[in-house]
């Protein structure tokens, strides 16, 4: 875990987004332990509340899930959860303002996919 003090994003928030993205690529699989907020503070030489609280945004989430006086584990289904809500993201950030650029360029549905699979030739290239 690398965490910017620099970054405009809170250290908490940056906390969760990579335990996020650990447990989605796998390196923490679902139903098993992650790092303590202890570990993870002695890590990155940093408060334990602000690792907790990043948690407990992942728990809120209901991505991680506590079992007393053993730690914090990833719930089964959490990969899921991940997924949904950054395809949720992903429409936000980059489909709808798509949509809307292209409308004001006068751009069919059938533009827009044409340019899309030109972009997917382009990309195995």
């Amino acid at each position: 875990m690398n965490i910017d003090p620099n970054s405009d994003i809170p250290i908490f928030v940056q906390i969760a987004q990579q335990l996020e993205d650990s447990i989605f690529t796998g390196i923490f699989p679902e139903e098993e332990k992650i790092p303590s907020t202890n570990e993870i503070s002695a890590l990155l030489n940093i408060n334990p509340h602000t690792v907790l609280k990043g948690m407990n945004m992942l728990v809120d989430q209901g991505i991680i899930y506590k079992r007393r006086g053993l730690g914090m584990y990833v719930r089964a289904g959490a990969v899921d959860i991940i997924r949904s809500k950054r395809q949720s993201d992903f429409f936000a950030k980059y489909i709808s303002p798509l949509i809307a650029e292209a409308s004001k360029l006068q751009m069919s549905k059938e533009d827009i996919m044409e340019l899309i699979e030109r972009g997917y030739q382009d990309g195995r290239n």
